[in-house]
């Protein structure tokens, strides 16, 4: 029987094993295999993350600190929905730093794509960053 196939999109017999499967299945394995894993991705699943993202998160109030300052790429002025956590500098530059206020800033898709690419450069994301720590700091003396 022909079916189309959820791996490569053509159309196969059923009984014909589609390249595109088998490498999807060493890949789900290779993720799923803990000594396969690198340190970034061990560090993405850890509870320490998972806190530090909502701290950040909280600290930035859910919005999007690039659309709220209006830079490239805004589509809304408060973009709330599909928010991340972005690293300025990357894990694989410096995983020292990948747990450090002054260093994570809540992001949108669009513009977590952008700072990825580099399309926002690194200095206006710490200009931004700063911002927001300034706010928080005079908090934190009360």
């Amino acid at each position: 029987m022909l079916r189309s196939c959820p791996y490569c999109g053509r159309i196969h017999d059923t009984r014909e094993v589609c390249g595109q499967k088998l490498a999807h299945q060493r890949q789900r394995y290779r993720c799923s295999n803990p000594e396969a894993r690198t340190e970034e991705q061990r560090f993405r699943s850890s509870q320490a993350w998972r806190r530090k993202s909502e701290e950040i998160r909280e600290r930035d109030r859910y919005v999007c600190q690039a659309c709220i300052r209006n830079l490239n790429g805004t589509r809304r002025r408060l973009e709330y929905e599909n928010i991340s956590v972005h690293h300025a500098v990357p894990l694989h530059v410096d995983y020292s730093r990948r747990l450090d206020n002054d260093n994570l800033i809540t992001l949108c898709s669009v513009h977590h794509e952008l700072a990825e690419r580099g399309e926002l450069s690194l200095e206006v994301v710490q200009g931004v960053i700063a911002e927001q720590e300034e706010k928080i700091s005079p908090l934190a003396m009360l």
